[in-house]
């Protein structure tokens, strides 16, 4: 499937079927969460609920920032990225993110919160609702997605806060996913599945012979509207050393139209009692 978009019902129910477990998987680890954990035993309650799952691979294998790591303070090289021993206190953010694949079908997905309460932290969840409303809209009118994450930078200053996803590898607010197909074995090296990059070199080397790119960032590849497919896309904020974001599917049709795959998700069902309350 690479450099195709994904248009067929069955298989956009097996990738929201897939984005559902990643976000069951991190809403059951947050709630085991107590004081003294560390970031590699949450990472690793994340793999092991997955595997019970069905899961098969990785697109990349789960992630947990604990405290000022959430905001990706300090941060200078990828390895940087990986579990710690840093541990949970009471009061400290932390965010939970993992890329599972199971019968080919991803999902790629972010799961921010707090142990205890941290009003930095609710507040920076709320605000983040902004960010998933602007994003849909500036897709659907075919602003380039270049301009699109300078929108966000501005809304994000707005706010008063940092960018932290410019930290990423290629300064990504998001990347597309396709449904993995290789022949290559099950393995994982350096956090990354290796059927998973495979088919993402493949739609590299796909779109830039089109000069556009896979990878969502502020560059010059970037300066076209969204490619029609499946993005995962992950604006990730942060005030002083608390960092907050969600990681979610959007889809774009052949038309170019724009809608996220499911609302029926942690974050969002967060902003509808909010409003509603």
């Amino acid at each position: 499937m690479v450099g195709k978009a994904v248009t067929d019902p069955a298989d956009l129910a097996k990738f929201r079927e897939v984005q559902q477990l990643a976000y069951a998987a991190a809403q059951s680890v947050a709630q085991t969460l107590e004081p003294g954990v560390t970031e590699k035993q949450a990472a690793r309650r994340i793999r092991e609920y997955l595997l019970d799952r069905g899961v098969q691979d990785w697109f990349h294998t789960p992630f947990a920032w604990f405290g000022d790591r959430t905001a990706f303070r300090g941060f200078r090289t990828p390895l940087q990225f990986f579990p710690t021993h840093r541990r949970l206190a009471e009061g400290m953010a932390f965010i939970l993110d993992c890329a599972p694949v199971r019968q080919g079908y991803v999902a790629d997905i972010g799961y921010a919160g707090c142990l205890g309460t941290n009003q930095i932290c609710e507040q920076l969840r709320d605000d983040l609702r902004e960010y998933r409303t602007l994003i849909v809209t500036r897709v659907n009118e075919r602003v380039p997605l270049r301009q699109i994450y300078r929108d966000v930078d501005a809304l994000i200053a707005r706010q008063g806060y940092d960018n932290r996803h410019r930290v990423y590898p290629g300064r990504v607010i998001a990347h597309q996913l396709s449904k993995v197909h290789s022949r290559l074995p099950k393995l994982v090296a350096a956090g990354f599945g290796l059927r998973s990059v495979q088919t993402l070199v493949g739609d590299l080397i796909v779109e830039r012979m089109h000069h556009r790119s896979p990878l969502w960032a502020d560059g010059e590849l970037s300066n076209h509207p969204a490619t029609p497919g499946l993005w995962a896309v992950e604006p990730h904020i942060a005030f002083r050393d608390v960092g907050v974001k969600f990681e979610e599917i959007l889809v774009v049709t052949t038309t170019g139209a724009a809608y996220w795959l499911d609302d029926d998700l942690p974050h969002v069902r967060r902003w509808q009692r909010r409003v509603a309350a």
